[in-house]
Parts: C-alpha cells; sequence; structure tokens
C-alpha cells in the first residue's frame, strides 16, 4: 500500500533562559521594548508534522513517501530521513527560501517566547500530487496533514478529482481556518484525525453535528489523551484501544504524530482497524517518553515486549509478522 504524506517540514530551534522574563520588563516602556536574553542552551530539533509522521512509518518499515516543501538547507534533515526509510524524493526544495523554523526561548517558568518562520513551506501550494503518482506507480491514500493552507486545500481537492483516497487531519491549522475551509477540507474523506478538543472546534466552526461530519467521512478517529482512541463509522459500534502503560513522561510533543505513523502502518499492513489503533497507541508512548518528535528508538524486540503485555498475544502475532 502506497501512502504519501504531506505536511510541514521543519526544524525546532530551542533555548533555555536561566531567568524570568517578567524581570526583564519595565511597565512604563513596553511599548519600546528591546531586549536580549543569554541563554544556557540551544537544542536543535528536526520537526513539521509531515517529517514526523513520515519517519514513524519508516521506523516500522512501510516506506512512506514524504510530499512537502523545504528549503535549500535540507540536505541534512533529507539525510536523516532517507536513513530511517522515508522516500524524500517529491520534496519540493526551494531555490531562495529556508526550510521552516520554530525559534523558542522558554524562561525559568516555563514562559515561552517564540517566532515561527515558514519559508520554503508556502511552496508546497506548487506541488502536484499526479507528479507524485506517476513516480511511484500510484497512490492508495494520502494523508492531508497541516501545511500551507493553500496547498492543503489544493491537495483535498485533487484526491477528489483523481479519487484518490484521503485522510483529513488539520491539526495546528484548525486554528486559523473558518467553517467553509474545514468543511472542504473534510467532506469525503477516508478518515478524518483529530483530537478530544479539535473534534468540538470541527463541530462548532462547521456548524455540522457529530453524526453529520460522520456522514461525511468513512472513519472519525479522535485521539484521547492518556485514554488512548476512539474510532467511529455509521452504523458500527466505535472501536476504542487504550494507550499501553508508560515507563515515564518526557515531552507530549509529537505524540500525535507518532500514533499516526503507527495507525497508517497498520493500514499499509492491511490489519484491522483495532490493531492499526494499537501499533499507533504504542508507537505514541515510546514518543511521549522521549524529548523531541523523532529522537526515539524503535528496538523491534522492545516493542512487540510491550506490544503483547498491552494488548495481549493473538494482537501481538498479527503484528509482529509485519515487524519482522
Amino acid at each position: 500500500m502506497r501512502i504519501a504524506v504531506t505536511g510541514s517540514i521543519a526544524t525546532d530551534h530551542l533555548m533555555t533562559f536561566p531567568g524570568r522574563f517578567a524581570d526583564q520588563f519595565v511597565a512604563d516602556q513596553l511599548h519600546t521594548v528591546s531586549l536580549s536574553f543569554l541563554v544556557d542552551n540551544l537544542d536543535v530539533r528536526r520537526g513539521g508534522v509531515g517529517a514526523n509522521i513520515a519517519f514513524g512509518m519508516g521506523q516500522l518499515g512501510t516506506t512512506p513517501i514524504l510530499v512537502g516543501a523545504a528549503g535549500f538547507d535540507f540536505d541534512e534533515y533529507r539525510a536523516w530521513l532517507d536513513r530511517h526509510g522515508v522516500d524524500t524524493d517529491s520534496v519540493r526544495i526551494s531555490e531562495t527560501l529556508h526550510t521552516a523554523r520554530f525559534v523558542c526561548t522558554t524562561d525559568a517558568d516555563h514562559n515561552q517566547i517564540g517566532s515561527f518562520y515558514t519559508g520554503a513551506m508556502s511552496e508546497a501550494r506548487q506541488i502536484e500530487l499526479k507528479t507524485v503518482a506517476d513516480r511511484v506507480g500510484g497512490l492508495d491514500l494520502v494523508l492531508i496533514g497541516a501545511d500551507d493552507p493553500e496547498a492543503m486545500l489544493r491537495h483535498t481537492e485533487e484526491c477528489r478529482s483523481r479519487s484518490i483516497p484521503f485522510a483529513a487531519d488539520f491539526s495546528q491549522q484548525i486554528a486559523r481556518m473558518n467553517g467553509d475551509e474545514i468543511r472542504i477540507l473534510l467532506e469525503g474523506a477516508t478518515y478524518l484525525f483529530s483530537n478530544e478538543y479539535e473534534k468540538g472546534l470541527i463541530e462548532t466552526k462547521t456548524g455540522w453535528s457529530d453524526a453529520e461530519i460522520l456522514g461525511r467521512v468513512g472513519h472519525r478517529v479522535t485521539t484521547l489523551g492518556a485514554r488512548g482512541v476512539r474510532i467511529e463509522r455509521v452504523g458500527e459500534d466505535p472501536i476504542e484501544v487504550g494507550c499501553p502503560d508508560e515507563e515515564r513522561k518526557a515531552d507530549p510533543t509529537g505524540v500525535g504524530d507518532a500514533f499516526r505513523a503507527g495507525f497508517l502502518s497498520g493500514l499499509a499492513w492491511g490489519v484491522s482497524l483495532e490493531r492499526a489503533a494499537q501499533v499507533g497507541c504504542m508507537l505514541a508512548t515510546l514518543v511521549i517518553e522521549t524529548v523531541g518528535t523523532q529522537e526515539y528508538q524503535l528496538r523491534r524486540a522492545h516493542f512487540m515486549d510491550r506490544f503483547t503485555k498491552a494488548y495481549g498475544d493473538d494482537a501481538a502475532t498479527e503484528v509482529r509478522k509485519h515487524l519482522a
């Protein structure tokens, strides 16, 4: 099963300031702020929802096709993804712009001052999925993740016009979208991904009820945080899957992306929806135990031991043959 993952490709530059931002501001001079913070460390992490999901699928051996736009500084990041099983040949490289970047400083009180530079991500709207499909011999599913909004709309319309099944996954972009845009992006989706809060926001912005939205998509996949995930289909009982026990909670960033990577890999293997959700929850657990969205290691014996403990021998037997 050939799955293309469209979405943002970015790097995060995270810095720590040992003091408190509040101590540096003068109340009657806020209209003319000019400050520089001497930070203790710089942590550069690979990120972007498209790249995070593709990385997880690559770890599981399903060779995803990453579709997005990056800058002329992408060579090192591309090599990293290539080494971890991601097909990056459909990434558009800008000749003039840097890869999207989030630069953030956190103080001792965990307050943050950050900026997001879209950079090359704005060129994702120039990517045609037909070119991608022709290169790989056709596409069986396209995940349309958070990206340049015009790119998300273009990819959705192209999937519909070419009868390519697609998964709608608005993620961070839902905050800036209006109801009309959301309606366009979810109509006819084979899968609609969201967390619980986003689920309510989708319903509020579209004016559609839960039942009305479910009638417009094939499957509604809602992540429930520590409670796992719920999958709903019209006329079927919901499927609910819990999460494995965590060994520690280090960093929740990228957990949703990891779930999607595991779930999509399960679809690529042809296992049941319940089994695919279990794989997604197991991969998400590995990510929450690690600082960084792509810093975890998938050691297959360790993965299967924990998967068996969480979901039982029958589930493990079915999944193990795909990880071997």
